[in-house]
């Protein structure tokens, strides 16, 4: 009898659906991530689920707004993730 899933190697997909502590190996899903400002376009670090308005040192732009979960980006904002 086999079963329908193999619980050793599970699929990317649905270890993504897990929660953080019930994954195979346990990982946050917050992470930093660099913020490019539409109006000066200098590059700030931004933490990915902040609970404050995050704006830009130099020009006072608002970059991003919290959102409960995760915050959300200005319109025209564009990030990329920090690995380490």
């Amino acid at each position: 009898m086999s079963l329908a899933k193999d619980l050793m190697h599970p699929s990317l997909a649905d270890e993504r659906r897990k929660h953080k502590k019930k994954r195979l190996v346990q990982n946050p899903n917050s992470y930093f991530m660099d913020v490019k400002c539409i109006g000066c376009y200098r590059i700030s670090t931004i933490f990915s689920h902040a609970h404050t308005v995050v704006s830009c040192p130099s020009c006072s732009v608002i970059l991003c707004r919290p959102r409960g979960g995760k915050c959300r980006l200005t319109a025209g904002c564009s990030f990329r993730k920090k690995w380490s």
